[in-house]
């Protein structure tokens, strides 16, 4: 006869109908009892649900180490003379992060998934505001660039962890709702710093930027050492060393490439060689996975439709969404329209605050239509953006402007979330966290293309001829028009 489970072990596997389940995946086993007690208490003043409390600490953590990648856009030319640099060595304290960000996104996804995503989480957040206050300290451009990218490697870590967190405490019928703010978030922030970089800079300088992020780290550290729970770890399991080299050196290689070539010449020894070994690290790395006993990333992966259209959709349409974002000021500013900072701000802010209206309707609308309509329709909002963006001229009104940003913002809103939750439901749930940093690097090695590929199409661009700005919108939109294609691929979560 089958022995009846204690109460006890009812409780450690969640199954107690008396004992609210706090996340599904998550272990508090191992904290004492006194802080669960207190957080609980908390929970039931404030009446907010356990599983969201989670989520809002997580996306501010992911705000926090994020919002300042483009902060210094608006402002370049001014903080590349107050260092006494140029703004194409500058440019690297903007996308070296955000390659950063992307790059060892896979590496901290296998970590939590060994180690525990609590651990990856706060020591990321911890490392993030040391670093940050370097960047505030920062003597001359290298040493910018090195905190900002040091910064950025840490707070890599938030990322995959608070995907990771969603998906384990979130069932595959609600994530697109939680995944809709998550998307908000990492796309969002971004956009935030265009907003603010300007009129901050202009108003208290580049460093008081820095001075502000770093105890926002610390105090992200604080609350989600107390408030998250940790999650279950995968014993006996090796961390796949070479291939996080691999990757890393690959891509950080292929990217350098790009963004450097107009400037070191196509056809010179260093772009050349970048490239090529670029792609010999890339092969290297797919042979080092193939053998791999614990592999970063899983190849097979890359042969199931709804994990491979919806992160190559996510890649093509980020191109163009985040390429946009870095080529949209430079049209407002001196080398197009000749507007102000504040200016440029007040009409860029209409994309997240689109962003913000639409996802959270989209999430509900994707589970009436499903997400394959979803991530198309998103997808063909970004192309009519860059198409509109691709006619705007000396004569062009605040409306159109604003109308044409705000399309990207609705795109994203309603795409991003449907098909990261539709990839989140195609791997195991061991996997979550390596998974969702694929997700994320596939998506920042869109915006760093994107970004490199359009300021080198735009690059001969003068208020007196717009003709290049509008080649590189056009660019663009194709390449968003291959996102549109994948997600037509994709097959749809089945409802009743």
């Amino acid at each position: 006869m089958n022995k009846r489970p204690s109460r006890h072990e009812n409780v450690r596997a969640g199954t107690d109908p008396s004992v609210p389940l706090d996340a599904a995946g998550i272990d508090e086993f191992g904290v004492i009892p006194w802080p669960i007690l207190l957080r609980r208490r908390l929970a039931q003043k404030v009446g907010i649900d356990r599983r969201w409390a989670v989520l809002w600490v997580v996306l501010s953590g992911l705000f926090t180490t994020s919002f300042t990648f483009t902060l210094l856009v608006v402002s370049l030319d001014k903080i590349a003379g107050e260092v006494h640099t140029s703004t194409t060595v500058l440019t690297w304290a903007i996308t070296g992060p955000m390659l950063a960000f992307g790059v060892v996104g896979p590496a901290f996804g296998k970590s939590g998934d060994l180690w525990g995503h609590k651990r990856i989480f706060v020591g990321g957040l911890l490392l993030a505001g040391v670093f940050t206050i370097g960047s505030a300290v920062a003597w001359n451009a290298g040493s910018l660039i090195a905190f900002r990218i040091l910064s950025a490697t840490a707070g890599s870590a938030c990322g995959p962890s608070a995907m990771a967190y969603i998906n384990r405490m979130f069932n595959a019928g609600e994530r697109v709702k939680p995944l809709s703010y998550w998307s908000f978030v990492t796309a969002g922030s971004p956009v935030i710093g265009v907003v603010l970089g300007g009129p901050l800079v202009d108003a208290v300088g580049w460093r008081v930027i820095f001075w502000i992020q770093a105890p926002m780290c610390f105090a992200g550290f604080l609350v989600a050492l107390w408030l998250l729970p940790g999650t279950d770890r995968i014993r006996g399991v090796k961390f796949d060393v070479w291939g996080s080299v691999t990757l890393g050196a690959g891509a950080a290689l292929l990217l350098a490439g790009i963004s450097q070539g107009r400037t070191w010449g196509w056809a010179s020894p260093a772009t050349v060689g970048c490239f090529v070994v670029s792609v010999a690290m890339l092969l290297l790395f797919v042979a080092i996975e193939r053998r791999a006993v614990a592999p970063l990333v899983v190849l097979s992966w890359f042969g199931t439709r709804n994990f491979a259209f919806p992160v190559w959709s996510q890649l093509f349409t980020n191109f163009a969404y985040m390429g946009g974002l870095f080529l949209i000021p430079q049209v407002l500013g001196k080398r197009g329209l000749g507007l102000s900072g504040a200016t440029i701000g007040n009409l860029v802010i209409s994309r997240p605050l689109a962003f913000s209206l639409i996802a959270p309707v989209a999430a509900l609308v994707t589970l009436r239509v499903g997400e394959r309509t979803a991530g198309v329709a998103g997808a063909v909002a970004v192309i009519a953006s860059m198409l509109m963006w691709s006619t705007v001229g000396q004569g062009t009104g605040y409306p159109y402007i604003i109308a044409a940003t705000a399309l990207s913002g609705i795109g994203l809103g309603i795409a991003s979330p449907a098909l990261t939750s539709l990839m989140a439901g195609s791997v195991e749930n061991a996997d979550l966290g390596v998974a969702g940093a694929m997700q994320q690097l596939m998506a920042q090695l869109g915006a760093v293309l994107g970004s490199a590929v359009l300021a080198t199409a735009s690059v001969t661009a003068q208020a007196d001829d717009m003709g290049s700005f509008h080649t590189a919108f056009l660019i663009a939109a194709v390449v968003a028009a291959g996102g549109c294609a994948c997600s037509w691929f994709v097959r749809s979560t089945p409802r009743s």
